[in-house]
């Protein structure tokens, strides 16, 4: 029998960005969209990032005859917009969408909560903390930009300094010295980012396509979704696993880049190694 290669078909990831272009690579996957700037009930990006960081996550590549296909080009998708067209948000808006995902996570199964976002204040983000860590002590799977802060100690973003989620670094920018994938440790000293993955200079979806259907961006947001796409397809194939499993797994298959864990964590993400766990 022919292995099958799995798309994260049955795996639903929820994106909180700028919004979503309702891009030809996303098909008929975009389940949901809330808007929790402007209120709009249909989906729009005004900026670009959050349709970027979803074609990383799950694009077809419809548009490209397959040429820029994001990891997991079968999962369903929920974009949340709690970015203005600046790229510029509040904490509460964040939090918000955090509750709406709990709300409605067995309606969409939502199972991934893809965060390339973040504040790089370093005080009053409590609240933000205790929102993602309640989504994750509910079972979800929550990955978060470690932020482009770098290279300075501390300079990881919330809520990706949060102690229990998965916080994710840019590889290339460690390896080619770019010097801006955020570092801890936290102010709580804990070791952060959990791993890294490549981010520099990824082409993705944009988000008017009729000009041209691809863009290129950097940064720790384009690292992020990477991971999370992987996460989608080894749920497809084992969706038993809890996000401590999925946590376990990333840190055993992780390939050690030689950096120290407070910029390079477990090491670097390789999707095969992942999914097959060696």
């Amino acid at each position: 029998m022919a292995y099958v290669l799995p798309t994260g078909r049955g795996v639903t990831a929820a994106v909180l960005d700028t919004g979503a272009c309702p891009h030809r690579d996303f098909d008929s996957r975009i389940l949901a969209f809330e808007d929790f700037v402007h209120g709009r009930s249909l989906p729009y990006d005004d900026n670009g990032h959050g349709t970027h960081v979803l074609g990383i996550l799950g694009g077809s590549g419809r548009a490209s005859n397959g040429k820029f296909r994001g990891a997991a080009p079968g999962c369903g998708l929920i974009p949340l917009k709690v970015l203005d067209k600046n790229g510029n948000g509040s904490q509460e808006t964040v939090i918000e969408a955090m509750q709406w995902i709990l709300k409605y996570r067995e309606k969409y199964h939502i199972r991934i909560v893809n965060i390339s976002v973040g504040t790089t204040s370093r005080e009053g983000h409590e609240q933000l903390i205790e929102a993602v860590e309640e989504a994750w002590d509910a079972g979800l799977i929550v990955v978060a930009a470690a932020g482009n802060q770098g290279p300075g100690q501390g300079s990881v973003t919330a809520p990706g300094c949060s102690r229990k989620i998965i916080t994710v670094g840019s590889s290339d920018m460690i390896v080619h010295n770019l010097g801006l994938s955020g570092r801890g440790p936290t102010k709580d000293c804990v070791s952060k980012p959990d791993i890294v993955a490549p981010g520099n200079a990824v082409t993705s979806c944009a988000n008017f396509p009729a000009a041209f259907p691809y863009t290129v961006k950097s940064g720790t947001s384009m690292s992020t979704p990477l991971v999370s796409g992987g996460i989608a397809l080894f749920l497809e194939l084992h969706p038993e696993s809890t996000n401590l499993d999925i946590k376990k797994r990333l840190r055993s298959t992780a390939i050690d880049l030689g950096y120290p864990h407070n910029l390079q964590g477990w090491g670097l993400f390789r999707l095969k190694n992942f999914l097959e766990g060696k």
